[in-house]
Protein backbone atom coordinates (compact mmCIF):
# COMPACT_ATOMS: atom_id res chain seq x y z
CA UNK A 1 0.00 0.00 0.00
CA UNK A 2 1.36 3.60 -0.71
CA UNK A 3 0.50 7.17 -0.20
CA UNK A 4 0.62 10.60 -1.28
CA UNK A 5 1.33 13.36 1.07
CA UNK A 6 1.27 17.08 0.27
CA UNK A 7 3.23 18.28 3.41
CA UNK A 8 3.16 22.56 3.86
CA UNK A 9 5.64 23.10 6.64
CA UNK A 10 5.83 26.18 8.90
CA UNK A 11 9.03 27.23 7.85
CA UNK A 12 10.81 28.88 11.11
CA UNK A 13 14.52 28.21 11.49
CA UNK A 14 17.93 30.10 11.92
CA UNK A 15 20.46 31.85 9.59
CA UNK A 16 22.81 28.57 9.26
CA UNK A 17 20.10 26.86 8.06
CA UNK A 18 19.50 29.51 5.57
CA UNK A 19 22.87 29.62 4.60
CA UNK A 20 23.60 26.31 4.40
CA UNK A 21 20.25 25.84 2.01
CA UNK A 22 21.39 28.77 -0.36
CA UNK A 23 24.89 27.30 -0.49
CA UNK A 24 23.49 24.26 -1.46
CA UNK A 25 21.19 25.60 -3.72
CA UNK A 26 23.71 27.83 -5.86
CA UNK A 27 26.27 25.06 -6.07
CA UNK A 28 24.08 22.79 -7.66
CA UNK A 29 23.25 25.68 -10.49
CA UNK A 30 27.13 26.50 -10.78
CA UNK A 31 27.04 29.59 -8.66
CA UNK A 32 29.12 30.40 -5.47
CA UNK A 33 28.21 32.31 -2.42
CA UNK A 34 30.22 35.49 -2.17
CA UNK A 35 29.17 37.14 0.92
CA UNK A 36 26.78 36.69 3.64
CA UNK A 37 26.77 39.80 6.22
CA UNK A 38 24.84 42.88 7.34
CA UNK A 39 24.01 45.50 4.40
CA UNK A 40 26.98 47.69 4.35
CA UNK A 41 25.56 51.04 2.53
CA UNK A 42 25.90 51.17 -1.13
CA UNK A 43 27.53 48.18 -2.81
CA UNK A 44 30.44 49.22 -4.47
CA UNK A 45 30.56 45.22 -6.36
CA UNK A 46 28.05 46.58 -8.48
CA UNK A 47 28.87 48.38 -11.30
CA UNK A 48 27.19 51.73 -13.01
CA UNK A 49 26.77 49.85 -16.73
CA UNK A 50 25.30 46.82 -14.78
CA UNK A 51 21.46 46.08 -15.33
CA UNK A 52 19.74 45.08 -12.12
CA UNK A 53 15.96 43.44 -11.60
CA UNK A 54 14.84 43.02 -8.36
CA UNK A 55 12.37 40.19 -8.35
CA UNK A 56 8.82 39.36 -6.71
CA UNK A 57 9.44 35.59 -5.40
CA UNK A 58 6.69 33.18 -4.47
CA UNK A 59 7.67 32.20 -1.21
CA UNK A 60 10.95 33.50 -0.77
CA UNK A 61 9.83 34.90 2.66
CA UNK A 62 10.54 30.97 3.53
CA UNK A 63 14.15 31.69 3.04
CA UNK A 64 14.26 35.56 3.54
CA UNK A 65 12.03 35.81 6.41
CA UNK A 66 14.62 33.93 9.07
CA UNK A 67 17.32 36.82 7.61
CA UNK A 68 17.99 39.26 10.16
CA UNK A 69 17.26 42.94 9.62
CA UNK A 70 20.07 44.40 7.29
CA UNK A 71 21.38 40.94 6.19
CA UNK A 72 21.85 39.92 2.27
CA UNK A 73 23.61 36.50 1.15
CA UNK A 74 24.68 37.12 -2.68
CA UNK A 75 25.65 34.65 -5.15
CA UNK A 76 27.61 35.14 -8.29
CA UNK A 77 28.95 33.11 -10.78
CA UNK A 78 30.34 34.46 -14.43
CA UNK A 79 28.90 38.14 -13.69
CA UNK A 80 25.55 37.59 -12.43
CA UNK A 81 24.78 38.75 -9.04
CA UNK A 82 21.84 37.37 -7.05
CA UNK A 83 21.39 39.36 -3.44
CA UNK A 84 19.03 37.89 -0.79
CA UNK A 85 18.26 40.37 1.82
CA UNK A 86 16.13 42.21 4.19
CA UNK A 87 15.97 45.72 4.61
CA UNK A 88 15.70 47.82 7.63
CA UNK A 89 12.39 47.57 7.79
CA UNK A 90 12.14 43.64 6.95
CA UNK A 91 11.01 43.57 3.46
CA UNK A 92 12.29 40.71 1.67
CA UNK A 93 13.94 41.10 -1.58
CA UNK A 94 15.70 39.13 -4.67
CA UNK A 95 17.90 41.42 -6.45
CA UNK A 96 20.08 40.05 -10.07
CA UNK A 97 22.63 42.14 -11.36
CA UNK A 98 24.94 41.41 -14.19
CA UNK A 99 26.19 43.40 -17.27
CA UNK A 100 25.11 42.59 -20.92
CA UNK A 101 22.07 40.97 -19.96
CA UNK A 102 17.98 42.21 -20.69
CA UNK A 103 15.83 42.22 -17.47
CA UNK A 104 14.21 38.80 -18.92
CA UNK A 105 17.69 37.10 -19.00
CA UNK A 106 17.98 38.52 -15.22
CA UNK A 107 14.38 37.45 -14.31
CA UNK A 108 15.09 34.14 -15.77
CA UNK A 109 18.70 33.48 -13.91
CA UNK A 110 16.70 34.94 -10.66
CA UNK A 111 13.86 32.72 -10.48
CA UNK A 112 15.70 29.86 -11.96
CA UNK A 113 18.07 30.25 -8.33
CA UNK A 114 15.42 31.87 -5.95
CA UNK A 115 13.06 28.80 -6.44
CA UNK A 116 16.31 26.25 -5.96
CA UNK A 117 17.04 28.15 -2.97
CA UNK A 118 13.37 27.99 -1.51
CA UNK A 119 13.57 24.18 -2.50
CA UNK A 120 16.83 22.91 -0.98
CA UNK A 121 15.54 24.96 1.91
CA UNK A 122 11.92 23.82 2.40
CA UNK A 123 13.15 20.27 1.68
CA UNK A 124 16.19 20.17 4.42
CA UNK A 125 13.54 21.28 6.60
CA UNK A 126 11.03 18.53 5.93
CA UNK A 127 13.73 15.68 6.00
CA UNK A 128 14.71 17.56 9.54
CA UNK A 129 10.76 17.77 10.68
CA UNK A 130 10.62 13.63 9.03
CA UNK A 131 13.43 12.44 11.18
CA UNK A 132 12.52 13.92 14.52
CA UNK A 133 9.27 11.89 13.95
CA UNK A 134 10.73 8.51 13.47
CA UNK A 135 10.03 8.53 9.27
CA UNK A 136 12.59 7.12 7.42
CA UNK A 137 13.41 8.10 4.09
CA UNK A 138 13.41 4.92 1.87
CA UNK A 139 13.86 6.88 -1.48
CA UNK A 140 14.48 10.22 -3.33
CA UNK A 141 14.36 11.54 -6.82
CA UNK A 142 14.40 14.04 -9.19
CA UNK A 143 12.24 14.21 -11.80
CA UNK A 144 13.66 15.87 -15.26
CA UNK A 145 11.82 19.13 -14.50
CA UNK A 146 13.50 19.12 -11.38
CA UNK A 147 10.60 18.04 -9.14
CA UNK A 148 11.67 16.19 -6.14
CA UNK A 149 10.39 13.36 -4.51
CA UNK A 150 10.33 11.45 -1.30
CA UNK A 151 9.35 8.01 -0.17
CA UNK A 152 9.22 7.82 3.47
CA UNK A 153 8.56 4.72 5.92
CA UNK A 154 7.08 5.02 9.38
CA UNK A 155 6.40 2.13 11.58
CA UNK A 156 4.26 1.72 14.24
CA UNK A 157 4.65 -0.26 17.30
Amino acid sequence: MSAVAIIAPIVVSSWPAISAAVASAAVSIGFSVARESAQEGVSQDLRPASNTVTLDVPNCSAVTGTLGRDQRIRLIRDGVQVEFSRDARGRDSVCVTGEGLSAEQLRAIGDEVAGRTVQHYVLAKLKSEMAGKGMDLVEETVDENQSIRLRVRHWQN
